[in-house]
């Protein structure tokens, strides 16, 4: 047996324990307690194969927030491009237009490689199985 199956083992060897020594009137309480421990380690374990499953699939709740915040910058700059446009192009003509347009694209480019920087990074805080 593995150290978790050990773990479960001493567990319930505990509780069975516990019923023989206060007996048949906290039943429901051992039962309920043993499994309340179940459950958590149970949802501690999943949550860790999710997030197992979601790094190697090249995602995980940082991807999905920087996908997230990449498609509001890229909105944010088409909406904003609209007047910063015909600000531009009335004020310093085509020299003006272009400079908005690098200086939107230079932002959107900025937050794409810092994104990307940021998800080569390896996670931090690695938990237990039994966390």
């Amino acid at each position: 047996m593995d150290t978790s199956q050990d773990e479960l083992r001493r567990d319930l060897d505990a509780a069975v324990q516990t019923r023989k020594e206060l007996g048949r009137e906290y039943e429901s309480e051992i039962v309920d307690s043993f499994l309340a421990r179940i459950d958590s380690r149970l949802d501690a374990r999943v949550e860790q194969r999710v997030a197992d499953r979601l790094d190697r699939a090249g995602g995980g709740p940082n991807a999905i927030r920087g996908r997230g915040s990449r498609m509001a910058l890229s909105i944010v700059s088409l909406v904003m491009g609209i007047p910063l446009t015909a600000i531009a192009s009335e004020s310093a003509g085509p020299t003006g237009l272009i400079v908005c347009w690098v200086g939107i694209v230079g932002v959107n480019v900025a937050s794409a490689l810092g994104d990307r920087r940021r998800e080569r990074e390896p996670s931090r805080g690695a938990r237990s199985e039994w966390t």
